[in-house]
């Protein structure tokens, strides 16, 4: 019997470590926050998150009435943390998870809202502790990933369509929205606040980001430090929509 309670025991804490691993973000609750401000844009449409992590924001877009919902990720270990979620929710009739590369899993397929909050912190160091492999890291820029989801998002976006995403705001804004113009698109900024920079974060960000954004983007005080971030609409141009607060 005592061999059974702990073997479950270690099942459960296995599990807990597991889930503590895809742990949302204070990015993920600020664009949570900045999707539910417009409910109605969500209602009714076919949803794709790129870099779906735990679920969560799909989940949320399901609580707000989306048709159907999309997740992909590198990390085959999300897709099924995703997928528990979404199905105990009682979403499983309407939602999949897709194991792969930014846009290869959903090739050919248009969307009516897209979301993403992808690692773009730059650095060049080894994973973060007690998180995935790919969390936060954008590479020596940022821009890794942030620029490989920018140049294909045009093929994947239904008419009238939009995306949502968090941008650090240390990580170039012009050059974004140079990309996305570029496809014929536009980008505007919904929302923007600061965030708190764990130290070990800070001490892991490329030398001259960090130099350049002191004082601009990066605030400290003291041994604190915080960041501008940014939520970001992507769309046709003259379907983004003006900032009325957080609304999209």
């Amino acid at each position: 019997m005592t061999d059974v309670s702990e073997s479950k025991r270690a099942c459960h804490q296995t599990v807990r470590a597991q889930l503590d691993l895809l742990r949302p973000s204070e990015y993920t609750a600020v664009l949570i926050q900045a999707l539910r401000a417009n409910p109605a844009r969500v209602r009714g449409a076919r949803v794709l998150e790129v870099g779906s992590g735990s679920g969560v924001v799909l989940a949320a877009l399901g609580a707000l009435g989306a048709a159907t919902l999309c997740g992909i990720d590198i990390e085959g270990q999300a897709v099924l943390s995703g997928a528990q979620l979404l199905s105990g929710l009682g979403y499983a009739g309407k939602v999949e998870f897709l194991h792969g590369d930014m846009w290869l899993p959903v090739s050919g397929r248009c969307f009516d809202l897209i979301v993403a909050n992808l690692p773009h912190f730059p650095t060049e160091a080894e994973e973060f502790v007690g998180r995935l492999p790919n969390w936060s890291r954008g590479g020596r820029d940022g821009r890794w990933l942030l620029d490989r989801f920018l140049h294909g998002i045009a093929r994947h976006m239904a008419p009238g369509a939009q995306a949502i995403i968090t941008h650090n705001a240390f990580i170039s804004m012009d050059r974004s929205r140079e990309i996305v113009e570029q496809h014929g698109l536009s980008l505007r900024t919904l929302l923007t606040t600061l965030l708190y920079v764990h130290e070990e974060k800070l001490n892991r960000m490329t030398a001259s980001v960090l130099h350049a954004e002191s004082g601009r983007s990066i605030h400290r005080f003291g041994s604190y430090a915080f960041a501008e971030m940014h939520i970001v609409a992507i769309a046709d141009s003259g379907h983004v929509p003006e900032c009325h607060h957080c609304a999209f």
